[in-house]
């Protein structure tokens, strides 16, 4: 009915494996868990919980609609769903989805904000980050609900060739 034994026993000893670390594997705080502390991780990992401390990444950091972080980042690329209070440094693209809610200081090469997000930040950006000091400019959100709110990061002067 259930096959012969003999069958099994070859299909089981085939079946045997050795976990093997990958450099894309997905570490998780999960909804539910508060960690207080430093986390250090060289693969990407995704925040459903509450992070109180700093995240040292060198792959993407995510947090998720529900998760929470109040601390420091830094990373090499940043999806934020949830909140986030502290310092975020990114090395390549921070992506602020309509669901977030960040406050503080962010250091990122390139940005991307979606309509509907709180960002209440101060954010350099490209040659920024290495200390140059820019001056604050504001652009309206695209946001039919609240088209008088502002989003203020730091740029260079726009400058125009005639």
């Amino acid at each position: 009915m259930f096959g012969n034994n003999k069958d099994n026993k070859k299909e089981s000893k085939s079946n045997i494996s050795v976990p093997q670390s990958s450099s894309h594997a997905l570490n998780s705080v999960v909804e539910g868990t508060v960690f207080e502390g430093d986390i250090k991780s060289d693969s990407d990992i995704r925040i459903d919980g509450k992070l109180i401390g700093s995240l040292d990444c060198t792959g993407k950091v995510i947090i998720g609609p529900k998760g929470a972080i109040d601390g420091d980042i830094r990373c090499n690329n940043a999806l934020v769903e949830g909140s986030f209070s502290g310092l975020l440094s990114v090395q390549d693209t921070l992506t602020v989805n309509q669901s977030a809610k960040i406050t503080g200081d962010i250091n990122t090469d390139k940005l991307v904000v979606h309509s509907g997000a709180v960002f209440n930040v101060s954010c350099s950006m490209g040659s920024a980050k290495a200390g140059k000091k820019d001056r604050p400019i504001k652009v309206p959100l695209e946001s039919p609900a609240k088209k008088e709110e502002l989003i203020s990061f730091t740029d260079n002067p726009i400058t125009s060739k005639s």
